[in-house]
């Protein structure tokens, strides 16, 4: 059965589709939907059984969620988009325009990761710990399905990241949960890209939206 996202839309021009991070929700953009509906026509989503949106039967993946972007965009006769993926909403984003390059303007990649292995110890540890504990003892699926997304996903490869041609933003907070030198990796990959980097932590779109904001619209703007 497919799903219907819930979504909010504000704006009138070129097309922005923003994808946040697990667990999160459509408003988590709620610094940057107004603020770029000025000069874009924005929609924020809910991915798959994530905010109001249902979770339906259909794996619960990285890549199902950039097939589920495919078919909203569709639906609302978007042909072409710049997306603007927040953590897990940037790994859509990348596999997205793997999958589906004449779909994509540009990209905003905010503390994306190709995998696992991209987030810090730190914070990686602990929920590898919680998401095999949970699943050894047969408890908490919803939550085992979001922990499992940030251990089994997305798995880019680098061959599959120079596939995107699309002019791309990496963006990261000074004191992000994915390491540093990952983002520069997937900035370096990239054959059209800029690298840059926002004071503050992970969530810095929510919580130093101004300068996330001037920096995200400058680069639209070139």
């Amino acid at each position: 059965m497919n799903i219907e996202h819930f979504y909010i839309e504000n704006g009138q021009g070129s097309p922005i589709i923003m994808l946040h991070g697990n667990t999160g929700k459509a408003r988590y953009f709620k610094h940057q939907i107004d603020v770029f509906a000025q000069k874009y026509h924005v929609y924020a989503i809910d991915t798959r059984g994530h905010g109001k949106t249902p979770r339906g039967e259909k794996p619960f993946t990285i890549r199902q969620f950039a097939d589920d972007l495919l078919a909203f965009m569709n639906n609302h006769g978007i042909e072409k988009a710049t997306l603007m993926g927040f953590s897990d909403g940037g790994n859509i984003a990348m596999r997205f325009a793997i999958e589906y390059p004449e779909k994509v303007d540009r990209l905003i990649l905010n503390g994306a990761n190709l995998n696992a292995r991209g987030v810090k110890n730190s914070t990686q540890i602990p929920i590898e710990l919680k998401y095999y504990w949970y699943k050894l003892l047969g408890i908490k699926k919803h939550d085992v399905e979001m922990l499992g997304l940030m251990v089994n996903d997305p798995n880019i490869t680098l061959e599959e990241l120079r596939s995107i041609h699309a002019k791309t933003l990496v963006i990261v907070g000074t004191n992000d949960i994915i390491k540093e030198k990952h983002s520069k990796l997937i900035a370096s990959t990239l054959s059209n890209s800029e690298f840059a980097v926002v004071d503050g932590d992970h969530f810095v779109a929510l919580r130093n939206p101004e300068a996330f904001n001037e920096r995200v619209l400058e680069f639209l703007a070139k």
